[in-house]
């Protein structure tokens, strides 16, 4: 091929990652036939079925499976080529959908404000807040997320990061609560009660069970749900004790001083654990990208935990 044309390398990445002409073509905002014709074009230039029949489903052959991932670079490469310079990066005018990757807590807290600072520049910009069910680095690999925002994962050694804020885990009861007495919470108080967890993964253990077993002290964790917002409610609630983020719970309670009180109180951990460190992430395709560097100033500046 002496003029080869970029367009079928942008099918063929999304071929590849789809595995089916119908996936394709909804990727690309294309009609399914001509998706086929471009991959009949694409087994003509490469000599290479790429995608057969295997009962409903289509299946890479081996010479398409080893070229996904150069396939896939190469397209990231011709797309950052052909995007403007930073000198030439209008906000007004420019036209992006990032997907950030994110856990509830976070969207709870930054999702509006991060909005509303985008828009304010960037009107036709779109953030798409993807839910955070692993930590699998290929979704950054791959380019299906823009941005990883949590702490530390298998994050892989290329992976660029930088540092939001410092968190830490505070203890929430309802107001009244017997834990809220005259006498100071200490770890054998605060290990008698019974506890509610929060736990994408249904954990029920985690740094607070290991600093209180070093004092010989175990809690009794006889919930276990998704998230903190849930874990809130089963405290407000009943006698259990949350864990929750301080930065969620500072957001929780600043909603509903504007409407009404949310009866929780928060305290120390009679325990110490250590600070979490919020990241957000990125593949180092998109280092020099001036309208991802924009998006990531925007998030370092807009992202703020609540004062301690």
């Amino acid at each position: 091929m002496h003029d080869a044309d970029l367009n079928l390398l942008t099918a063929l990445d999304a071929l590849l990652a789809e595995g089916s002409v119908a996936g394709a073509a909804r990727r690309l905002g294309l009609s399914a036939s001509a998706m086929s014709r471009t991959l009949a074009r694409l087994r003509e230039a490469t000599g290479d079925p790429l995608l057969v029949r295997a009962g409903r489903n289509m299946v890479p052959t081996p010479h398409a499976a080893q070229l996904r991932e150069r396939v896939h670079e190469l397209a990231q490469d011709v797309h950052a080529v052909l995007r403007p310079a930073a000198a030439g990066l209008d906000l007004a005018a420019l036209k992006r959908r990032f997907v950030l990757r994110s856990n509830e807590s976070f969207v709870e807290i930054f999702a509006a404000p991060l909005v509303a600072a985008a828009t304010a520049v960037a009107p036709q910009v779109h953030l798409r807040f993807a839910p955070k069910a692993d930590k699998d680095v290929r979704a950054l690999r791959e380019g299906m997320i823009d941005l990883e925002i949590g702490v530390l994962g298998e994050s892989g050694p290329e992976v660029r990061l930088q540092a939001l804020f410092r968190d830490h885990f505070v203890g929430v009861v309802r107001a009244g609560h017997p834990l809220l007495g005259k006498n100071p919470i200490s770890a054998e108080r605060y290990a008698a009660c019974s506890h509610v967890v929060a736990s994408r993964r249904g954990l029920a253990h985690g740094p607070v069970d290991a600093a209180l077993a070093e004092l010989g002290l175990a809690r009794a964790v006889v919930a276990v749900v998704p998230g903190f917002r849930a874990a809130l409610a089963v405290a407000g609630a009943s006698d259990l004790v949350a864990l929750v983020t301080h930065s969620f719970f500072q957001a929780t309670q600043a909603i509903g001083t504007q409407s009404k009180p949310t009866g929780l109180v928060s305290f120390p951990l009679p325990v110490r654990t250590e600070p979490i460190t919020i990241y957000q992430m990125w593949h180092p395709r998109l280092d020099a990208d001036p309208a991802h560097r924009w998006l990531r100033g925007l998030v370092k500046t807009t992202c703020r935990a609540p004062e301690s």
